[in-house]
């Protein structure tokens, strides 16, 4: 009878370790507000690149970035993020010393389409243990130089400080309705690429709330 008892205990044990362990990874993604303050940095995505979310490569044509992995909600694939359009605003740079606050704010819609990979350093590196170098838990990474985004969309003080690149600036962020967004009225640009399966991609033209926003790919199927 004992016997039988602890094995009942184990077995109800494991079940409830497999039925609560994707609970308690999906609590270690970083929850935050529609709006509040991030850095961003700038990365090369080609031109029709297809990235982890698997939008559309008609969307490489107009502003997206990457979200960090942890804001993001997967660690592979696509995530809640996914499609996702924010306003995002130039305050300052943060390494140049002084730091340089532009003459005129600049902003721009971008649509979340890939992540940016946890990692121990770097501005992609956030968790809800504790934030990024600069202070902050989310980090958008531009894809730039683009066709979509003027050249001097980044504004800079070559003759103070030397170079023009300033690398990782202050920004704050706003989520917006992607009607906003350049590539908003091109349907080529909205939605996922077909032919890899539901399961593969998911790209929301619009997403507003859990009926048509992404799932945590990496939480659904068990990944870390």
């Amino acid at each position: 009878m004992a016997l039988l008892a602890i094995h009942s205990f184990f077995k109800l044990s494991v079940l409830t370790f497999f039925i609560l362990a994707p609970a308690a990874r999906a609590s270690e993604w970083i929850e935050y507000s529609n709006n509040g303050f991030a850095t961003l940095t700038h990365y090369s995505l080609p031109l029709n690149y297809i990235a982890s979310c698997g939008c559309t490569a008609e969307s490489t044509h107009y502003p997206t970035a990457a979200l960090s992995q942890m804001a993001f909600g997967s660690s592979t694939a696509y995530g809640p993020a996914c499609g996702r359009c924010f306003n995002l605003t130039l305050l300052n740079t943060f390494l140049s010393v002084p730091p340089f606050y532009p003459p005129v704010q600049k902003s721009i819609v971008v649509k979340v389409t890939d992540l940016c990979p946890l990692s121990t350093t770097g501005w992609c590196n956030a968790t809800t243990n504790g934030p990024n170098a600069a202070g902050n838990y989310l980090n958008f990474d531009l894809a730039y130089p683009s066709t979509s985004i003027p050249s001097n969309f980044f504004p800079s003080n070559a003759s103070y400080y030397g170079y023009t690149d300033f690398g990782v600036w202050n920004i704050s962020y706003e989520s917006v309705s992607c009607n906003g967004w350049e590539g908003w009225n091109d349907a080529a640009a909205l939605g996922s690429v077909t032919g890899q399966g539901p399961e593969s991609v998911c790209c929301a033209a619009d997403p507003t709330n859990s009926s048509n926003t992404c799932t945590s790919y990496s939480d659904h199927n068990g990944i870390a």
